[in-house]
Formats: structure tokens, sequence, C-alpha cells
């Protein structure tokens, strides 16, 4: 992909790109029903995200593309419902720190096994289930590699314009 247009596609990309949109809109309407806490696709990201270490708002933001007010609102409802808790930094008192409570872990893994058990269902409708699977956890894999170098190149353009401003005087 060059310049937002796509020169060209293998045979099965649209297929997939169809296929993934529609995954996601089952998962999307799955989890709800499937825990006890009712939580949001959005809430569970958000709680995986914290899960994996993300415990930075700037941060969850970017890892989760999106913007810092979704992020702060979507924190407070869980911290509201008592799935997460804000704690100091250890140095930078100015700073916020996330975690998971004990009910935050419980809703967290109980989603995860609820999608994960529809993955799992979804795949063994294919010719192999196991390539399948691990497939989507390579996907995965990429996706995280895109977004951090995405972020990387958006530092380097926030240092390379600052440098210039700084150098206007």
């Amino acid at each position: 992909m060059q310049n937002g247009s796509v020169t060209e596609l293998p045979e099965d990309a649209r297929a997939a790109a169809h296929a993934l949109t529609r995954v996601a809109r089952v998962l999307e309407h799955t989890l709800p029903r499937a825990t006890t806490t009712e939580l949001s696709m959005a809430d569970f990201r958000m709680l995986s995200a914290v899960a994996d270490g993300e415990g930075r708002a700037s941060r969850l933001a970017e890892r989760l593309a999106i913007g810092k007010p979704t992020v702060s609102s979507t924190v407070d409802a869980l911290v509201r419902r008592g799935l997460l808790v804000r704690t100091t930094h250890d140095v930078d008192q100015r700073a916020v720190d996330l975690a998971l409570t004990g009910d935050g872990e419980r809703a967290q893994r109980e989603a995860e096994d609820a999608l994960a058990a529809l993955i799992v269902e979804i795949a063994a409708r294919t010719p192999d289930p196991a390539a399948t699977l691990a497939a989507l956890a390579g996907f995965g894999d990429a996706l995280e590699q895109r977004q951090a170098d995405a972020a990387a190149s958006r530092a380097a353009a926030r240092a390379t314009e600052s440098a210039a401003r700084a150098a206007r005087g």
C-alpha cells in the first residue's frame, strides 16, 4: 500500500477483510451475553491491555488506537464498576497507573475464555482448525508490530517537528 492506494492485492485479501469484520461483529455481540459482568468489547480491550502491563492512559490510547478522552471515559466506567483501580506512580507523583482489581481479573479472564471458545468453535469449521488458530495468533502479533512501528514513526515525526521549531527560534 502506498499513499492509501493498493497496487496489488492477493486473491483472498478482500475475503479475509470481510471475514475479519464479520468476526469482529460476532465477537462484539457475543461478549456482553457471554460474561456475568456484561463487558463490552471496549471494556475487554481496556482490561486486557492493563492486564498486559499497559498501566498509563497515554500508552493505552496509543496501543488501542483510540483517543485519550475515550480512554478516560472507559477507565472511569471500569473504576466505578470496581474492575480497575487507579494508583499513584512510584516515581512520578503526577502520573496515575491503572491496575486490575480481583473482580477485573476475573472479568477479563471470563471474557477472554468466552471469546476464545467462540473462535475455537468457528475455527473448527475450517479445513485445518489448528493452522487457522495459529494464523490468527500470528496475525495478532503482526498487528502489534504494525502499531509499534506506526507509534515510532509518529514519535520521530514529533521529534523532527520539535527540533525544527527550536531551530527557527
